[in-house]
């Protein structure tokens, strides 16, 4: 890394570390230390790194972050309306990153049930939160995971108890103010669901003010115990000043079912980094996303499975629509170690491009080290069929309109699979439906003349 770069992250960290060592446990703080001598060693990735390779970040890499500071004051109740789930058992916001208690609600939380701040977790000395805090992560391997982990503060910590059942999802939802100044956030999120627990979770990440540069660099770390089911849910739709990284680490028991969805629908450079190891014998995964770009949105999904026990059987379905100049990525790679006999894995991609100048770059990708399995894997680039849309015309439905209804059915392959009812699919439903509507290829007559309003209000909508 160049000095100049290097320089702004270290005075960055030793004011970090200053304002945070009376409440620091050692623990921590060695973690922290190791995290950011590994970041200053390794620097941001290039695309020489096979992992890297469809995506450049030297733009991130030369600009200059201050840790973004608490911004509260400027947020009243009424300002988050537009983010509401409602039908959320509890929706705990973070502002810059720092929890706001005040713009919370989580009071009906069901028994053997925390959500919390992850900060006042470390401050009253939580045994699990020092028992999992880091212990998945590859630091090593990842600089943006090494980042995050030097300046691990505060984020969402949820426990969910033994044979524990929260029905209705809990909506953790992340807002960036604007700044005069380009702003970093590292939110860190810990989420441990005992045996036979059960748990929605949504994670969601949006812009408020002016569209100012900002790097948000997300990690939350997902535990599942036996027979735990968990649904994992990523909202990405901050504004296009925005460089956004987010990793999801899943740690999977005997039997655990984890489901991960992701819908990346803002930001300028975003990369989504998902990587479940499925520890236990017998364990499900199911990976699945849908990523909407258009302008010149750069939007990059890495999946690593690992399948480390027998019996497990994971699927990942991951669809993509670009418009414009916007470039899509989908790197997913699942690895099969020897001791993973009797696995069951498959991996699909599909991507529309709406414009002769959008790009797709897809790289399924298979590591099979062991001799019994079922692997398949497969992508597709194409754009809407025409036999489809003259089916559709045929009955009377004017280019415009049939082109949104096949866009909409094409995304509703992924909405469906969230499988969770009420809350959580009707607030997706509204969100990607709006940002279709965005896309110019998506416009009707009826819709023309209203298209620059739901292009500068589809963050909005909730």
């Amino acid at each position: 890394m160049e000095t100049t770069q290097l320089g702004s992250y270290l005075e960055n960290f030793a004011e970090f570390a200053k304002d945070t060592a009376r409440e620091t446990p050692p623990w921590l703080r060695e973690l922290r230390e190791f995290a950011f001598a590994r970041f200053c060693s390794a620097g941001f990735p290039t695309t020489r790194d096979e992992d890297w390779r469809f995506t450049n970040v030297a733009a991130l890499a030369r600009m200059s972050f201050q840790l973004a500071r608490k911004n509260v004051a400027q947020l009243t109740a009424s300002d988050l309306e537009r983010w509401r789930m409602r039908g959320a058992v509890a929706r705990i916001v973070f502002v810059n990153a720092h929890f706001a208690p005040g713009l919370s609600t989580r009071d009906e939380l069901p028994d053997r049930v925390t959500v919390n701040s992850l900060r006042e977790e470390i401050t009253d000395g939580s045994r699990a939160v020092a028992d999992h805090l880091g212990r998945y992560l590859d630091i090593e391997r990842d600089p943006f995971c090494a980042l995050n982990t030097a300046f691990a503060d505060d984020g969402a910590y949820i426990y969910v108890g033994r044979g524990a059942v929260v029905e209705q999802p809990i909506h953790l939802l992340f807002i960036s103010m604007s700044s005069s100044t380009p702003a970093m956030t590292h939110p860190r999120n810990l989420i441990v669901v005992e045996d036979e627990g059960q748990a929605s979770i949504v994670e969601e990440y949006v812009s408020f003010g002016a569209e100012t540069p900002a790097f948000s660099n997300a990690v939350t770390e997902l535990v599942a115990g036996g027979n735990a089911v968990v649904a994992h849910t990523l909202i990405e739709r901050e504004h296009l000043e925005v460089y956004n990284v987010s990793t999801l680490r899943i740690e999977q028991a005997r039997c655990a079912n984890v489901a991960s969805h992701s819908l990346l629908l803002g930001g300028g450079l975003v990369r989504n980094n998902v990587h479940p190891v499925l520890a236990g014998e017998g364990g499900e995964c199911l990976i699945n996303g849908l990523f909407i770009g258009s302008g010149r949105q750069h939007l990059d999904n890495y999946m690593l499975v690992e399948h480390h026990s027998p019996h497990c059987n994971s699927r990942q379905f991951y669809n993509g629509v670009l418009d414009g100049r916007a470039h899509g990525v989908f790197h997913g790679r699942i690895i099969v170690h020897k001791d993973a006999q009797k696995t069951d894995a498959k991996q699909t991609n599909r991507n529309l491009l709406l414009s002769d100048d959008a790009q797709i770059d897809t790289k399924p990708q298979l590591e099979i080290y062991a001799d019994d399995v079922k692997c398949t894997h497969g992508a597709t680039i194409g754009q809407i069929a025409e036999d489809a849309l003259f089916y559709l015309r045929s009955r009377g439905i004017d280019e415009a309109e049939a082109r949104r209804l096949l866009l909409q059915a094409f995304a509703g392959e992924c909405l469906d699979r969230l499988n969770t009812g009420g809350a959580l699919c009707d607030y997706a439903g509204a969100i990607v439906q709006a940002r279709l509507l965005s896309l110019g290829d998506t416009a009707s007559p009826e819709v023309e003349s209203s298209k620059e309003d739901h292009e500068r209000n589809w963050q909005e909508v909730g």
